[in-house]
């Protein structure tokens, strides 16, 4: 179904998120009174609400906040100066990339809202209400978290804006309120859902997953000491019980989603229904606008003189690849950080490239190839510029990682274990030290996770942000910590200081 077509005029009836968004005409006739008369009405607004993860002012902004701003990549030397604050550590509460993704997670959880508030007591069967309202829980919980990630407190949007007057949603009192929101939408979403894999969406797993990390976070930032944390009256130790008790769920209760054993399956574009995927965009090269269809793969490998270019396979076979934009580009810090034998680097890192006859047009070596980039985003079938290529938004060996650091005993270092076998590295023979164990699966997590958007997440959560990135040297708790609200939404919204 081509739910853009359907829901084309659902300006008012879904909402925006900012004053200045609100105001403007309809385009067409739907409204909240009028659109929400049958279950492919439903089906429509809850697509809508998927649709905006992938707008291109939020999934590929996404990468600019969490791998630029991280030891991962730095940014090419002639984009953008907003780019440039991100890997400086200098970012101002006037940067745009920060108001698109600011902007665009609102807009993300006002569609969400739009089903939430529209769908239940329509009429439609139990089973029919309960996953769409589930579904809607989730992308609300999921865009919440990530603005609490970026920004600690910010306003919890707990019901549709549909008005001006609606636009001023106050802050939080505590990181206690909103992860009692979260936590409720999560767990309410899990009891709605069922287990039903399809690319694209969210079901019980996903809702599982989610608030195992959700737990996580809450957990290891309050341990660690990170400001406003220290609000949740949760103890450390039952924060982790919780996300081991999630994640395990995730683990152990279903066989839907389990770990591939082939490193090179994961990333195959044409397979977005792998068994590692538990919650991946749903973005195609058929599509017919940016956002439909990805063009995720340019930021991340380089230019190499404007020509499709082959990456050699394991199997010694080549595959085509368009050359790219060089945005985000892989630190020294991150490849040094595997092993000479890990997989991840040998299968997954390219550092030379080939012509169509198999033949080498060059390596990093002699400067062809600028740094060693990432397989992650490769899409063989490419047409121009249009790719299948989707950002990873919760695999399962993330979900076995996360119940590695939240239990720390010998079922979660089997995990561990597991991510290291498949990499081809040596593994742990025992835990003898808790928080050294947690350290280390943090560690792993950057190899494991590295390109997915993960990375400043997991060093904010552990307030090590300092730690392992200079350029935020001499930066106060909160600056590492949190980034600045948007100043256009702090004038927009007089409950914002």
């Amino acid at each position: 179904m081509n739910f853009r077509n359907i829901i084309l005029g659902l300006t008012l009836a879904i909402g925006l998120a900012s004053c200045e968004s609100l105001d403007v005409e309809p385009e067409g006739f739907y409204s909240d009174e009028n659109f929400y008369k049958s279950i492919e009405d439903a089906e429509a607004s809850i697509l809508y609400a998927y649709d905006a993860l992938t707008l291109v002012s939020y999934a590929p902004i996404t990468f600019y906040l969490t791998e630029l701003a991280s030891d991962n990549c730095i940014v090419k030397p002639d984009e953008g100066a907003d780019a440039q604050q991100f890997v400086n550590w200098e970012v101002s509460s006037q940067n745009d990339l920060l108001l698109q993704f600011y902007r665009s997670a609102y807009i993300a959880i006002n569609r969400a809202n739009a089903v939430i508030e529209n769908v239940e007591g329509r009429g439609f069967n139990e089973a029919d209400e309960k996953r769409l309202l589930g579904e809607a829980l989730f992308l609300r919980a999921y865009n919440h978290f990530n603005v609490v990630k970026a920004f600690g407190l910010a306003p919890l949007q707990r019901s549709l804006i549909d008005r001006l007057d609606e636009t001023t949603a106050v802050l939080p009192a505590n990181m206690e309120e909103v992860y009692n929101f979260l936590i409720e939408d999560l767990t309410t979403a899990i009891d709605y859902l069922e287990v039903n894999r399809v690319a694209g969406r969210a079901d019980k797993v996903a809702a599982q997953a989610l608030l195992a990390k959700v737990y996580l976070f809450a957990a290891s930032a309050k341990e660690s000491g990170v400001p406003n944390y220290n609000a949740i009256s949760e103890s450390v130790d039952n924060l982790y019980a919780k996300a081991a008790e999630y994640s395990g769920a995730v683990l152990n209760n279903q066989v839907e989603y389990y770990h591939d054993t082939n490193l090179q399956n994961i990333y195959d574009v044409n397979a977005p229904n792998g068994p590692e995927h538990i919650f991946i965009l749903s973005m195609d090269r058929s599509g017919t606008k940016e956002g439909d269809y990805s063009k995720l793969s340019k930021y991340f490998i380089p230019w190499i003189g404007g020509a499709t270019v082959y990456l050699r396979n394991t199997d010694d076979s080549f595959s085509a690849t368009h050359d790219g934009w060089g945005v985000f580009q892989t630190t020294d810090d991150l490849y040094t950080s595997y092993e000479v034998d890990d997989k991840r680097r040998n299968e997954l890192l390219v550092s030379e490239v080939y012509d169509e006859n198999g033949t080498s047009l060059g390596t990093i070596g002699d400067g062809t190839v600028q740094y060693p980039f990432t397989r992650k985003f490769i899409d063989p079938e490419f047409e121009g510029d249009k790719t299948s290529t989707r950002p990873y938004l919760i695999r399962y060996s993330d979900i076995q990682l996360v119940y590695a650091e939240a239990t720390a005993n010998n079922e979660g270092l089997e995990h561990y274990n597991m991510i290291r076998r498949r990499a081809g590295v040596s593994e742990l023979s025992s835990i003898t030290d808790v928080n050294q164990f947690r350290n280390l699966v943090v560690e792993e997590r950057q190899r494991e996770l590295a390109f997915e958007g993960d990375r400043l997440w997991d060093l904010r959560r552990k307030n090590m942000v300092q730690s392992q990135v200079f350029q935020a040297a001499g930066l106060s708790p909160n600056a590492v910590s949190f980034y600045p609200i948007p100043q256009r939404e702090i004038d927009l919204n007089p409950n914002i200081n």
